[in-house]
């Protein structure tokens, strides 16, 4: 990502980015109160706030990236959605994903799980009750890449759909061309992640 859209996309979060026609019409849900008192909560590592610019595929995949403030640093997001049995306390917008954070100038990368609530317009935060089948995907995930505890907590707040959605890809995403995506521009903030080292898978004890 150029230095350009880090520009952009923080003018349209802290500048005069307008809302997402959902929340103009009071259907606007914010994010609970203990999930940002999560993210302060993490393990020892970094903390990053900045915005994100994330593409939301039908598939149910998303594409992104990062960009740490103030100092404009990029990293990725890739997450796929993990198939599982959906709690009947869930409603039909909850999903799994698992959310890979990338640091493009070390060439590591950060695993985790994370649960985003939301169509077009989504919320992404850290599981906040494990449920049956959430308990153990999250097991196995930390199994395979290791259990630092990483917060993550994001919101759209500039939605992108149509020909606005499609400009924007082909400008930052130009991969992701032509698959019907819908764009979500806000703010991100990550807890407790340290790129500076790799995941360890956690052993049996």
């Amino acid at each position: 990502m150029m230095a350009s859209e880090s520009d952009e996309v923080a003018q349209s979060v802290f500048g005069a980015g307008g809302a997402t026609e959902s929340q103009a019409k009071g259907n606007h849900q914010p994010a609970p109160a203990e999930a940002l008192q999560n993210v302060e909560d993490g393990d020892a590592g970094e903390t990053l706030e900045g915005v994100a610019s994330i593409a939301l595929l039908p598939s149910g995949a998303i594409s992104g990236h990062f960009i740490r403030l103030p100092d404009s640093i990029c990293y990725g997001l890739q997450g796929t959605p993990i198939s599982y049995e959906r709690e009947c306390s869930r409603g039909e917008d909850y999903r799994l994903l698992k959310l890979t954070i990338i640091d493009f100038k070390c060439k590591r990368e950060k695993v985790l799980v994370v649960e985003c609530r939301g169509h077009d317009a989504a919320r992404l935060q850290n599981i906040d009750h494990l449920h049956g089948w959430e308990d153990d995907i999250v097991g196995l995930v930390e199994k395979e890449h290791g259990n630092q505890k990483v917060l993550l907590s994001f919101e759209c707040e500039t939605l992108k759909a149509d020909k606005d959605a499609e400009d924007h890809i082909i400008k930052y995403m130009p991969n992701l061309r032509g698959l019907d995506a819908v764009v979500n521009i806000g703010k991100m903030c990550i807890s407790g992640i340290n790129l500076k080292e790799d995941d360890e898978p956690k052993g049996e004890n």
